[in-house]
């Protein structure tokens, strides 16, 4: 419930933020140099790295400046950021954003193992539903900056849980998402993962 309550208490604080306006058509041209890793539509083929399709532009443009920022470490991405100016990431944002994700898929099993961990939490351990930031679909929050997890690459969001559980990775808000990874084993942040691959 704690983490419910500081999840509702940003969002509320939220509302009053104000970032640049982007510019999708603008973006189109300023995330060319992000093809590469990313796809040419916002889809990676590489599992490694996310899809960007259709994740919402305030979240995109909080990451590219933690980036630039070194609030959150990626050689690559930082180098990538580094000369971005708040209106190109506002523009990219925007433009990533405006994109179709292509859909993934989950197995049964990680279904029986996540499902009930990602609609409900669990109270004995302390750990907060995942709903209830990223919501039943995954969808997320665009005004809190919470991020739509939904059909995302599996291998990524692996890699992220455990940056999150290791401390490697420390750019959320509250230390949320550091808390809750650190409370999940092996097993969960792989049934996870591949669970919300397939979630529509």
């Amino acid at each position: 419930m704690k983490k419910i309550a500081i999840a509702l208490s940003l969002l509320v604080s939220l509302v009053g933020t104000v970032n640049a306006a982007g510019n999708a058509e603008a973006g189109k041209n300023k995330a060319a140099m992000c093809t590469a890793c990313h796809g040419s539509d916002g889809n990676s083929l590489i599992d490694m790295y996310p899809k960007l399709a259709g994740q919402h532009s305030d979240y995109l443009v909080k990451q590219l400046n933690d980036f630039k920022s070194g609030a959150r470490l990626d050689p690559i991405m930082q180098g990538m950021a580094a000369a971005l100016t708040d209106q190109d990431m506002a523009d990219i944002g925007a433009y990533y954003q405006s994109m179709a994700v292509t859909e993934g898929t989950s197995t049964k099993e990680s279904v029986a193992l996540a499902q009930d961990l990602y609609r409900g939490g669990d109270m004995e351990r302390k750990i907060a539903s995942c709903m209830s930031c990223h919501g039943p679909r995954g969808n997320g929050s665009g005004l809190a900056k919470f991020p739509k997890i939904s059909n995302q690459h599996a291998p990524y969001l692996i890699a992220q849980l455990k940056k999150f559980r290791s401390g490697e990775r420390a750019n959320d808000p509250q230390s949320m998402m550091g808390d809750t990874a650190a409370k999940l084993t092996d097993a969960e942040i792989a049934a996870l993962a591949t669970y919300l691959g397939g979630l529509h």
